[in-house]
């Protein structure tokens, strides 16, 4: 069974297949040196056969889902909770009063 991907996910290229193929309209073949393992890309659309279209810094190729996994989530950003509270100096003091003076 392939694995599932969002298309936008960030996907880690874990093994390297014994080539590589082009995600253009007329696919080619490349060598599979062109990515690293470990190397990081998009998931841009999902084919027939379990092959995801992924674009990495040197292209986008069409990759079987067993030679690549999900980032996990310990790369996201912070949730709002972990930010530093906000400080009374750095609220924007330069409302006028209601009486109509600034």
């Amino acid at each position: 069974m392939s694995k599932e991907f969002a298309i936008g996910e960030i996907v880690r290229v874990v093994a390297l297949p014994p080539y590589l193929k082009t995600s253009d309209p007329m696919p080619m073949l490349r060598p599979p040196d062109i990515i690293q393992i470990g190397e990081e890309g998009i998931v841009m659309d999902r084919r027939p056969g379990g092959y995801w279209s992924i674009r990495f810094t040197r292209g986008t190729f069409l990759i079987d889902s067993q030679y690549i996994d999900a980032v996990s989530s310990l790369n996201e950003p912070p949730s709002a909770s972990h930010l530093e509270p906000t400080t009374m100096s750095q609220i924007d003091t330069t409302q006028s009063d209601e009486d109509g003076s600034t």
